[in-house]
């Protein structure tokens, strides 16, 4: 009884930080009075739901409630059914409040939770069409890389619950194996690389001494960081060694089993369209990721004539630095690919200075983006390697949003696998897409906006957050931060290399292309790496649809300041521009029409 009580009062207590008042108990089971106090209350039960979720988000240690930290989230199947059931009832809730009795704010967030409902609800009969355990993500590497970069050590308690969280392993893997058993009954299979990709991250990652665990280290480092008394470091130490060798090294063998036996019934890797009703769920993931209507033959042709401009760009370039262009993109690209002064040591020291160089670029950029931006977000943001156990399959580059309470700062988590994936010339780009001005600054102001309803400065849309990322590296070179002419040719073959992934990802899910096939247009196409192109490869087979939001969404930020610019004239300010796209969180691409739309006409009126 005392800890049902306790979980009421911290519910309490997480309500009045996400901005509602009034709360009774009529709110939790009845039709909210006020759509804010809808969309406050169904934030509250989706945070309730994931103990991971408010790890991340800090909103309750802040009132000394942190039960939540010593669990995991629920993965079974039942716990699904749960919240597509939630999810339906809610949307029934939405719907019952009438745009005439709501503000203009009001109707605008209500459609936003409408797509995002919308889209469940039509996806609830693809809910295992995905690979839950793929070499990108998965409980295999998401616990680990959850507990050294989110589990947060300040005391002996939070110590403990870490120890806890490593006893949850078993449970949880448990629940993912469920899962891939239902799969597997369905007939939905993972292509053969996946199996391969994950038996290695795994049965390394299994046989490493517990003492030398990510596991192990990383509370060891947190609680001598958090000065945590020598008794209770030894005592705690050894309870954790117990955990890893006797709880969550067995939950991985029984994975590692799993994916044995797996292997046997698995031949070629191939795009959804071998799925049941795999064209349909492929149409599906296309609307979800872009938030558009696009067709797979749309976004294929889109992308093939967005590679003939960018390539003859990049040519151009390169013919004015003397180098020889006359046997095509390929070749020339491939001639300033192999130049070593590019190129870092490939040694500890090497990759090492690759990130304090990172964070050089970033302090440059960011202390000049006054003349763009008049909101810029107050979270810092940190450079970090890509862990060492899950960087081979890892991709390039990615960013892991600041904690509420700011008690850790976003992260640009950089691959340093293969130091050839990282010449000089692509590496500003990079940082000005994961942090300044990209990532970071989209995400870390989207969740300081306190007039926001909760659930807005938390939601992703793919094509609005990867889209305003693209846009960001286009708008750092128009700003003057790309000043030498290879730093240039390194944006352009990061814009390519999303016009290469309208291609091959439409080419893989809709047209059926083998994983070689893909490989081979992209190396062709993009001068990439090896190592990266079969990374980025094989990560388009396991998250269908997703790699296309990125060029879509750019292509719209930049239609919409286009307009802005046109339709303003003398009035038109970037400042404002981009205070519209950032400071009304991550929105559908159709939402953040309407929404510069309404500021066009706005300012024309003032």
């Amino acid at each position: 009884m005392f800890k049902k009580i306790l979980k009421w009062v911290g519910a309490l207590v997480l309500v009045a930080v996400v901005g509602i008042s009034g709360f009774v108990a009529h709110t939790w089971y009845m039709k909210p009075i006020s759509i804010d106090l809808f969309f406050g209350r169904e934030a509250l039960k989706f945070a309730l739901e994931s103990p991971e979720l408010l790890s991340s988000l800090r909103v309750l240690e802040q009132f000394g409630f942190d039960g939540h930290n010593a669990m995991l989230d629920d993965a079974s199947i039942a716990s699904g059914d749960r919240t597509f059931e939630k999810v339906k009832t809610a949307h029934a809730t939405l719907l019952s409040f009438e745009d005439e009795d709501l503000t203009p704010a009001e109707q605008q967030s209500k459609q936003v939770m409408l797509a995002l409902m919308n889209i469940a609800i039509d996806g609830e009969r693809f809910r295992f069409h995905n690979y839950p355990v793929n070499q990108l993500f998965g409980v295999q590497n998401g616990f680990p890389t959850f507990m050294q970069s989110t589990h947060q050590i300040y005391r002996v308690d939070d110590a403990e619950a870490y120890v806890s969280r490593l006893n949850a392993v078993s449970l949880k893997f448990d629940q993912v194996l469920e899962g891939l058993r239902l799969r597997e009954e369905r007939g939905i299979y993972p292509p053969q690389f996946v199996i391969d990709r994950v038996l290695e991250e795994m049965r390394n990652f299994v046989a490493t001494p517990a003492e030398e665990s990510i596991l192990m280290t990383s509370l060891i480092e947190k609680m001598d960081a958090a000065e945590l008394a020598e008794a209770d470091q030894r005592r705690l130490a050894e309870t954790a060694r117990t955990e890893i060798t006797g709880t969550v090294y067995p939950a991985y063998q029984r994975l590692i089993d799993y994916f044995v036996a797996l292997d046997d019934k698995v031949e070629g890797s191939h795009g959804v369209w071998a799925l049941p009703e795999g064209d349909a769920f492929y149409a599906l993931a296309l609307r979800f990721f872009t938030t558009t209507d696009y067709t797979p033959d749309q976004i294929h042709e889109t992308g093939l004539a967005e590679v003939v401009r960018i390539q003859d760009e990049i040519l151009d370039i390169l013919e004015a630095e003397g180098w020889d262009v006359g046997l095509g993109f390929e070749h020339a690209i491939g001639l300033m690919a192999a130049d070593q002064r590019f190129y870092y040591s490939d040694t500890a020291e090497g990759r090492e200075q690759i990130l304090d160089d990172y964070k050089a670029i970033i302090t440059e950029i960011d202390a000049g983006m006054a003349v763009a931006f008049d909101v810029t977000p107050a979270a810092e943001v940190d450079v970090r390697r890509i862990p060492e156990f899950r960087e081979k399959t890892a991709p390039g580059a990615y960013y892991d949003p600041p904690a509420f309470d700011g008690s850790r700062p976003g992260v640009f988590y950089a691959n340093l696998y293969d130091i050839q994936a990282t010449p000089t010339y692509s590496m500003r780009t990079l940082a000005f897409h994961e942090a300044v001005p990209g990532h970071h600054f989209q995400i870390a102001i989207a969740q300081e906006q306190k007039n926001l309803p909760f659930f807005r400065r938390l939601i992703p849309f793919t094509a609005y957050a990867e889209g305003w990322a693209l846009y960001a590296e286009q708008l750092a070179w128009e700003m003057g931060f790309l000043p030498d002419p290879y730093d240039n040719i390194g944006r352009l073959q990061a814009e390519l290399c999303r016009a290469v992934r309208l291609v091959v990802d439409t080419g893989i899910h809709a047209k059926r292309w083998s994983r070689e096939e893909a490989i081979d247009f992209m190396i062709r196409n993009t001068g990439m790496a090896e190592s990266d192109v079969t990374a980025e490869i094989e990560r388009y087979f396991v998250l269908p649809g997703q790699a296309t939001a990125y060029k879509v969404g750019m292509m719209k930020i930049l239609e919409l300041r286009d307009l802005a610019e046109r339709e303003l004239g003398a009035a038109y300010d970037i400042r404002e521009f981009h205070n519209v796209v950032l400071t009304n969180g991550s929105v559908p691409l159709t939402i953040l029409e309407q929404l510069v739309r309404e500021y066009i006409e706005t300012r024309k009126a003032a």
